[in-house]
């Protein structure tokens, strides 16, 4: 428990003071009232001021932590028969910026994403001020039913991403957010025609090497293979993919299967996964 501690590396008062001072004068919030959220904040201590904007504070130790999980994650890569495509930046302040710059990238491309607001130092601690989407749910937090019906669109807006040159780079349940379609006991629920009533939107953008983009591409597409079968079953999620990706690119993502599923984040059977892209590949053309 002390060493999950020491990794997270949490911030003091003391150093989080100066950093909600900066956002309330930058943003005129009056009150400055931080709720702390709770999150899986091995990279950041992530909050909310005033109830107006999120924020992100990275901090030195965050960094740390970063290289290591990067080390770990290229290692991964290597394992699955291909160079290493994770990027790591050195200073706060740099993976601050980058999320930001990711984040309006996907905004450009059509895909929802909380509004990136701006980037910053604070006393040596990386800031990333954003959007705050009052009313959503995570992907873990839905039923299968619902999970079933935003499928396509998460393949989808992956697609988008590809297509025009991006990779997410840490897709998982937790960086898919479901918001829109009213108050937040609502956003998880279909409409009258079947159709889902909120959208959804996608964070956490990380680095990759543009060098390596189509390996990091494959890996996003496994990553959610991974992240949809546990609530759909392995058939529909491979069903889903199918609506934007090929039988070929599925196979280009099926050798990085075995990679994301011994990361703590994903649980899920990936022998069924690789058979249903199996029968996909082998299929007759049109059937």
């Amino acid at each position: 428990m002390a060493i999950r501690r020491l990794l997270r590396g949490q911030l003091s008062w003391a150093r989080l003071e100066p950093v909600v001072k900066e956002v309330c004068d930058r943003y005129d919030l009056p009150e400055g009232d931080v709720e702390f959220l709770e999150a899986d904040n091995w990279l950041s201590t992530p909050l909310v001021v005033d109830e107006q904007v999120f924020v992100k504070v990275i901090s030195g130790q965050n960094s740390i932590v970063h290289a290591l999980l990067t080390a770990g994650r290229n290692l991964g890569a290597f394992s699955s028969g291909t160079e290493g495509f994770f990027e790591h930046f050195d200073a706060p302040v740099e993976m601050a910026e980058h999320e930001l710059a990711a984040t309006e990238r996907m905004r450009e491309l059509g895909i929802n994403a909380p509004e990136p607001l701006e980037a910053f130092e604070v006393d040596g601690l990386g800031v990333l001020v954003m959007e705050y989407l009052p009313a959503f749910r995570t992907l873990d937090e839905l039923d299968s039913a619902t999970v079933a019906a935003y499928a396509p669109a998460l393949f989808d807006a992956l697609a988008t991403m590809h297509d025009n040159g991006l990779a997410h780079g840490d897709l998982r349940e937790e960086n898919v957010l479901v918001a829109g379609g009213g108050p937040a006991s609502d956003v998880s629920e279909t409409s009258a025609d079947g159709q889902p009533a909120g959208e959804l939107f996608f964070i956490d953008a990380t680095s990759v090497s543009e060098a390596s983009i189509d390996d990091a591409r494959s890996y996003d597409v496994a990553c959610a293979l991974g992240s949809l079968t546990p609530h759909i079953g392995a058939r529909e999620t491979v069903h889903a993919a199918l609506s934007a990706y090929s039988p070929a690119e599925l196979l280009g993502a099926r050798e990085f299967l075995d990679f994301v599923n011994i990361r703590p984040d994903h649980s899920f059977d990936a022998a069924a996964v690789k058979g249903e892209i199996e029968k996909a590949a082998t299929r007759p053309h049109g059937a």
